[in-house]
């Protein structure tokens, strides 16, 4: 989904929520939840954005309606000390919308 679809949706009121998914390298994946469905924030060229920072992210959804916004970390570090993977979930950290206050 390019920003103009992200935005007709936000608007439309169809987007459950938006996560900000942290890659290693610094660098962050928008993906938008919208009824059962995931689509990730692409470029002009179709290809997935990399954004890089929470406030580049914030900028781009300046215009936007608030939505539940969540800042999405894998638990990389039990994957690199070689332990057992199990069922745990990755780190879900509510961020603010519009402030970084």
């Amino acid at each position: 989904m390019n920003a103009y679809e992200l935005a007709r949706h936000a608007n439309a009121g169809s987007i459950d929520e938006l996560n900000l998914i942290s890659i290693e390298g610094g660098i962050y994946l928008l993906q938008a939840r919208l009824q059962g469905t995931v689509g990730y924030l692409n470029d002009d060229k179709g290809e997935i954005m990399h954004l890089r920072s929470v406030e580049h992210a914030r900028e781009l959804l300046k215009d936007l309606p608030p939505l539940p916004f969540h800042l999405v970390h894998a638990v990389v570090h039990d994957e690199m000390c070689g332990m057992p993977m199990d069922k745990r979930d990755p780190l879900r950290v509510p961020i603010s919308f519009h402030s970084k206050w």
